[in-house]
């Protein structure tokens, strides 16, 4: 199967153990770096508003301003890694994180830090269009779970150490070091990724700058309209918005109907394997970015916890599932993705009903154990999915595989965050958010059936 990886070459896919871990070390640092910047930023919020005499809802944009220039971006920089080379856009987004991150952490205002933060979503981009790709191209088939696994590891222990990480710096320092501290990390990571990322082939065709445009336009206003329907806006204008984007969907659509490897990926969404993995990921991660935004409104609101305890609560599910990405990626290695992908979203489904199910006065280690279960059926549909879904594109469309990857569970969480919002809107903060853990159930079994319809005979 190894022979298959001939994008590496310099040692036609023969890369050296070392090389490999040291490749993998500087992607999972650039990787980690902005997965745990969204974490951190989101409990620093409340501290950033105060101090720059914003109120909470501007401080709000902090986060999405990042998430919507992330979404906007990904695709076009996605079908770039194709055209100019996955090593030099990950390199470029290691720049512009960098950058980035020191200008947020200098900011002085809040339109500043908006902005600077748009700035730090587009180097996100980068690096999320060109990690799994990279990753592909460094490991052998037989291998490549077990280096996918490890992706999803650094990211989940990033969200996992997010809030904790935040609150240790900002007990002895300001907001602005929660910036400062991915200076010297961007650095490093850039210097080690400069030396020992693989030079990977380019496609030789052109990049359609126009269809870019039309991409970043339609993602940007779909994200816009839906976090600004779930923050108060009116619905009309949300539906105006995403409306638009649905218009310049089909002129993006129009313009690459007769391109060979349009922008869009609908040539790998007409691969069955693929878009059912693409569909399977999207309906996980609006299931599981539901229960992360409604458990701490049901945890504080409707069980009494405490902010802190909310916070020590919620830890298990995203470290249970960094734990198990790595062994559910060598899994993946030996056992079809269709089979530990449905169990893992039926462990899913399972443990966000238990969570919709909780007595009033419940006892911590229970919540604990809803916890575990659903952090273990995360980590177990995660990587053997992504194994899965690269696999089946084209290695010459690696990069628009990753971005779609990418997409799915920005837009799944950006989803998930909706429909929670929707069912406070209705139910209220005490009966809303079991409402939206329901809801969030149901995307959940419905992925389980996406991943279960891989298993059947290919016609």
């Amino acid at each position: 199967m190894e022979r298959q990886y001939v994008s590496i070459p310099a040692s036609q896919g023969t890369l050296r153990a070392s090389q490999r871990l040291w490749a993998v070390i500087a992607i999972s640092l650039a990787v980690g770096m902005a997965t745990l910047d969204t974490a951190i930023t989101n409990t620093a919020l409340p501290t950033i508003s105060v101090d720059l005499r914003a109120s909470a809802t501007g401080a709000i944009w902090v986060v999405t301003s990042y998430q919507l220039t992330m979404v906007a971006a990904m695709l076009p920089l996605a079908a770039l890694c194709d055209v100019r080379g996955h090593r030099t856009i990950f390199l470029l987004g290691l720049v512009i994180f960098t950058v980035a991150s020191f200008a947020c952490g200098a900011a002085w205002s809040l339109p500043v830090l908006i902005a600077a933060r748009a700035m730090q979503g587009v180097g996100a981009a980068a690096l999320m269009s060109a990690n799994t790709a990279l990753v592909r191209h460094l490991y052998p088939e037989s291998l490549l779970g077990r280096g996918l696994g490890l992706n999803a590891a650094v990211i989940a222990f990033g969200v996992a150490a997010g809030p904790t990480m935040a609150s240790a710096v900002l007990s002895f320092s300001t907001w602005h070091w929660l910036f400062f501290i991915n200076v010297p990390a961007g650095l490093f990571a850039l210097a080690l990724a400069w030396r020992v990322l693989p030079v990977l082939p380019a496609a030789h065709r052109s990049f359609d700058a126009l269809a870019a445009l039309l991409c970043v336009l339609m993602l940007a206003l779909f994200l816009h309209g839906v976090a600004g329907y779930a923050q108060g806006a009116a619905p009309w204008v949300a539906l105006g918005e995403v409306g638009l984007s649905a218009g310049l969907c089909f002129a993006l659509m129009r313009r690459q109907r007769d391109c060979a490897t349009p922008l869009l990926a609908v040539d790998l969404f007409r691969l069955p394997i693929f878009s059912l993995s693409a569909a399977a990921a999207f309906l996980n991660f609006v299931a599981q970015g539901s229960v992360m935004v409604a458990v701490p409104f049901l945890f504080q609101h409707a069980l009494g916890i405490s902010q802190v305890g909310t916070g020590l609560l919620i830890t298990p599910w995203p470290a249970v599932g960094g734990l198990m990405a790595p062994v559910a990626g060598r899994l993946s290695d030996r056992y079809p993705a269709g089979l530990l992908g449905g169990i893992g979203l039926l462990f899913l489904a399972g443990a966000i009903i238990a969570l919709a199910l909780l007595p009033a006065h419940v006892a911590p280690p229970i919540i604990v154990a809803c916890m575990v279960m659903g952090g273990f059926g995360f980590g177990l549909f995660l990587s053997p999915n992504q194994r899965t879904l690269m696999s089946s594109a084209p290695h010459h469309r690696s990069g628009s595989a990753s971005g779609i990857l990418g997409i799915a569970r920005i837009l799944g969480q950006a989803m998930g965050a909706v429909l929670v919002a929707l069912n406070l809107r209705i139910f209220g903060v005490t009966a809303g958010p079991a409402a939206a853990l329901w809801m969030g159930s149901a995307f959940a079994v419905a992925g389980a059936v996406a991943s279960a319809l891989r298993l059947m005979p290919k016609r």
